[in-house]
């Protein structure tokens, strides 16, 4: 079982053997039991100390310890976006299942993205599927932090400051830089992951909603330290400026006795969500589901949003209460964990994604239309066994050439709106 501490970006402290953690300075001359002492930063060191995000960590050997890095080839993992994409809107079914003895890392596939870590900015994302835990292998993101959003299967996340376990219908958020194996809890294990190259995840602000709703800062657990003091012929794999490099190392770089700092892997159950809605007529807008994002330099908008539609009740009067046709300025890209969405009736299941891009019109589907332009309002509509998700950003977000041209993509995906009929009588 994992332990956690409650809290969103507090500044923690724990160690897994007493006497670790020194008292009143954060690199003595020496440290206890024969440690090293080792900061790891997210954030520039001038950054306002509300955004400021670091640890130290108390470990058995500098994260410096390891072979040369060479390029491990050509894997489905990268950040390639097209150049020239079409303005179609795309939809995809699930990604096919793995072949024995593919881990995590192995089963990820790009599917679309925009900006990059030379950039700063921008987001990258992908599918998993896996079949094995990580053996004799970790890995660690040189280029952004990983969040992870499983829809199937539980994943047992060992990172260097501690062991999360996460589900579908909870997410995870790896920092940059921070080492990790993925084990595989039910044998086999599927989902998606956004990269966030911009500013870190944070919690948005409420505004008029107040001081309550959304997303809970305390339902945000860290793990408590854990270390593994393990010797032998490990392969140590980073992903830097968009491509994966190996290199040798002699042991497990799980190795850490106690950490402090506000810089830290972390869980949330999507289930534990405060969802806002109207009561009157009409939809607020989608931000009201949102539960993390990455501002940009421009106030107000964001690099990344991660947004939900999780279970509640639809009571608005005289109003479609489906999410309505609609065009954005900002790009969305779409997931179901768990459940049916409400806007679409057939071809959008579990495991699927979509993408709609900016200024291209999208919304219900025919069937969806129709049943809701019907619906007795006199009863709430109470949408219960779901769980999707968008990851939404300001700029265009980019498919890659292995997801247009992937067998899985829906390539008649247009026929869902076929349907839709004219109603106007004329003149």
């Amino acid at each position: 079982m994992s332990a956690y501490m409650s809290g969103f970006a507090n500044e923690f402290a724990t160690e897994a053997l007493d006497g670790t953690l020194p008292v009143g300075r954060n690199s003595p001359q020496r440290v206890a039991h024969g440690l090293y002492a080792e900061q790891i930063s997210g954030t520039a060191f001038t950054a306002p100390r509300h955004r400021n995000r670091r640890s130290w960590m108390y470990r058995i050997r500098p994260a410096a310890m390891h072979g040369s890095f060479s390029h491990l080839g050509e894997p489905r993992l990268h950040n390639q976006w097209l150049d020239q994409p079409s303005p179609d809107q795309m939809r995809w079914s699930p990604l096919p299942d793995a072949d024995e003895g593919v881990d995590f890392l192995d089963g990820l596939f790009t599917m679309a993205g925009n900006g990059g870590p030379a950039a700063g900015t921008g987001i990258g994302i992908h599918l998993y599927a896996a079949t094995q835990s990580m053996q004799d292998r970790y890995f660690y993101n040189a280029d952004a932090e990983m969040l992870i959003v499983p829809q199937q299967g539980r994943l047992r996340l060992a990172t260097e400051l501690g062991v999360i376990e996460v589900e579908p219908q909870e997410i995870a958020v790896i920092p940059r830089g921070i080492r990790f194996r993925v084990d595989l809890l039910d044998g086999r294990a599927s989902g998606y992951v956004c990269e966030n190259f911009g500013a870190l995840l944070q919690l948005p602000d409420l505004g008029p909603i107040g001081s309550n709703g959304l997303a809970n800062p305390r339902d945000f657990l860290t793990p408590v330290a854990a270390y593994e003091d393990t010797e032998g012929d490990f392969e140590l794999v980073v992903k830097f400026q968009g491509a994966l490099w190996r290199a040798d190392i002699g042991h497990s770089p799980l190795d850490v006795v106690a950490w402090h700092g506000n810089y830290a892997p972390y869980k949330y159950d999507l289930r534990r969500f405060n969802t806002i809605g109207s009561i009157s007529y009409d939809h607020p807008d989608p931000s009201i589901f949102l539960v993390l994002h990455s501002p940009s330099d421009s106030a107000g908008v964001s690099n990344l949003d991660f947004v939900i539609f999780p279970p509640r009740w639809l009571v608005a009067q005289d109003t479609f209460r489906p999410p309505w046709f609609h065009r954005n300025v900002a790009s969305e890209f779409m997931g179901l964990v768990h459940g049916a969405y409400d806007a679409k009736a057939d071809g959008f299941v579990p495991g699927g994604s979509s993408l709609h891009n900016c200024m291209i019109g999208h919304g219900p589907d025919a069937a969806t239309f129709d049943k809701a332009s019907s619906a007795d309002l006199s009863q709430p509509d109470v949408i219960t066994d779901t769980m999707a998700f968008m990851f939404e950003s300001r700029s265009v977000i980019l498919p890659t050439r292995q997801a247009v041209e992937a067998g899985f993509r829906q390539r008649d995906y247009q026929a869902c709106w076929a349907g839709l009929q004219k109603h106007f009588p004329g003149a």
